[in-house]
């Protein structure tokens, strides 16, 4: 305890990092601000119904921040930027060059790959929020507007995208943590009243041991998700002893910690973005009256609702993208070369290729212990809506995820820069 208060008295007291905290909370102002601030023709009364007990809304919602329950300039959130990002992870696969781009070029080929994901996002975004407000205007929540005032939302509304995705880039440059996930985590702070007041008007004394069971789920999920988080292999790792100018250096003992759950929250993330997208791309397709287009828009439709099927396909996509994102930024070759160079090696094992191949069988068994839990947890909410019949459950527990893991990651920053300021 006296640790803890002594790190945040650090934190609140040193310049540097103040500022940083302070310009997070300022950039979540003005995020705030922005969610609150519609966007012309919508019939209020009509968009509250279209919500109610809509899964599909819910869980677009936590993407746009909060943004989309009144249908505000950001109700797109930073869906297109994550779609564009996925897109630009996935190309790294089928385009050598743009994945040497990503991990060997350094930090000026970073920024050029992310400068390209920023140019996708644009018509990404074009095509989501043309697509939404075609869907809105045929259920009547958005009406009166003529084709110029139609056009002027769908500018709006990608202006208010391409903003949010510039104030979490800021964030992550100039704060503390990554902007686009502390926007998603601000943006489901800020709708727990809103859930917990839904629960609550809705409780019956017969659902006291409902609630109380999905307390007890809740804490045991989040004390589930921070040990399996901060949980990590250590690989021993030796240094050759070298000797220069007469004295002997190297011939110590290190480790390398490989964490059990390498991507974070980033797999459930992606994972509900590539189940949102199509599903809004059907949702739009259906409103049109194109016999073949909308019968086939349907059917898929009718298998995304169905819980189980949805479930199991989020179960699959999240395990995937574990271990996609953890190929993307692991790359054991390249660990077994830098260790190589710097004269370390792991005891038992010759340098360079069996390095390597050691590295990359361990990171492949660790990540399938942690993708199957990341995979479980985040069809648990899903199994237990099934069972008792609340959607919030189902939104409330992919929420739950996010914070939990966001949580962490930004203690683990702050905490970060509060040791490079004690040493």
């Amino acid at each position: 305890m006296n640790k803890f208060l002594h790190k945040l008295k650090i934190a609140l007291t040193d310049e540097s990092i103040r500022n940083r905290l302070l310009f997070v909370f300022g950039a979540l102002f003005i995020f705030r601000a922005l969610s609150t601030i519609p966007i012309p023709g919508v019939d209020a009364v009509v968009l509250q119904q279209f919500f109610e007990n809509n899964q599909f809304l819910g869980l677009l919602n936590i993407f746009s921040g909060g943004g989309l329950a009144n249908l505000s300039i950001i109700m797109l959130g930073v869906g297109p930027f994550i779609t564009a990002s996925i897109i630009m992870q996935l190309m790294t696969v089928m385009s050598p060059k743009l994945k040497s781009m990503h991990t060997e070029e350094g930090e000026a080929g970073r920024a050029r790959f992310t400068q390209y994901s920023r140019l996708l996002t644009l018509p990404l975004g074009v095509l989501q929020g043309y697509g939404f407000l075609t869907l809105l205007q045929s259920q009547g929540v958005i009406s009166g507007l003529s084709t110029f005032a139609f056009m002027t939302n769908v500018i709006l509304i990608v202006a208010g995208s391409i903003l949010l995705m510039w104030i979490g880039e800021l964030v992550t440059e100039y704060g503390i943590g990554n902007g686009v996930s502390i926007i998603i985590f601000a943006g489901i702070v800020a709708g727990l009243p809103a859930t917990v007041s839904q629960l609550a008007f809705g409780y019956t004394p017969a659902q006291l041991p409902l609630y109380l069971g999905f307390g007890l789920i809740a804490l045991a999920t989040i004390y589930a998700v921070v040990v399996m988080t901060e949980a990590e292999r250590p690989v021993p790792i030796t240094y050759a002893k070298q000797s220069r100018g007469g004295q002997t250096y190297g011939g110590t003992s290190s480790y390398l910690p490989l964490r059990l759950n390498q991507a974070g929250v980033i797999p459930i993330i992606f994972a509900m973005s590539m189940l949102l997208f199509p599903q809004m791309l059907l949702n739009v397709l259906s409103s049109f009256n194109i016999a073949g287009v909308a019968r086939a828009s349907e059917m898929l439709l009718v298998f995304f609702n169905n819980q189980i099927a949805y479930a199991a396909v989020y179960f699959v996509l999240v395990i995937l993208f574990a271990f996609f994102y953890t190929a993307v930024t692991f790359d054991p070759d390249a660990v077994s070369k830098n260790l190589q160079r710097s004269g370390a090696f792991v005891p038992g094992l010759r340098p360079g290729s069996a390095t390597a191949e050691y590295l990359g069988g361990l990171i492949t068994r660790l990540t399938l212990v942690g993708a199957l839990f990341l995979g479980l947890v985040a069809v648990l909410p899903l199994g237990m809506q099934m069972v008792t019949g609340i959607a919030a459950l189902a939104i409330g527990g992919t929420a739950l995820l996010i914070v939990v893991s966001v949580v962490l990651d930004l203690l683990r920053r702050v905490d970060a820069q509060v040791s490079m300021r004690e040493y």
